[in-house]
């Protein structure tokens, strides 16, 4: 039988208390930082846009993504 934090990925915020809006309201995610250890990302409200929450996510995917592909090596003229 799974162990009870095995049995969920991650939680998503769908909406959030905004104190400027003085209710909960949507909110939206926002990508801050892609770290090697994972990314960062902010919450916001939908109709105001005050920062209401953040989030660290800790897959390193997106971080490999930004590594671009190596470029292809040439060789000298003299070796063509």
């Amino acid at each position: 039988m799974p162990r009870p934090q095995d049995s969920y990925g991650e939680f998503e915020a769908s909406s959030l208390f905004c104190p400027r809006c003085r209710r909960a309201t949507p909110a939206r995610k926002k990508l801050l930082l892609v770290l090697p250890t994972g990314s960062k990302y902010d919450y916001v409200c939908a109709e105001c846009g005050t920062a209401v929450g953040a989030k660290m996510d800790n897959d390193p995917t997106e971080f490999r993504r930004t590594i671009p592909p190596p470029a292809p090596r040439r060789l000298p003229p003299d070796q063509r």
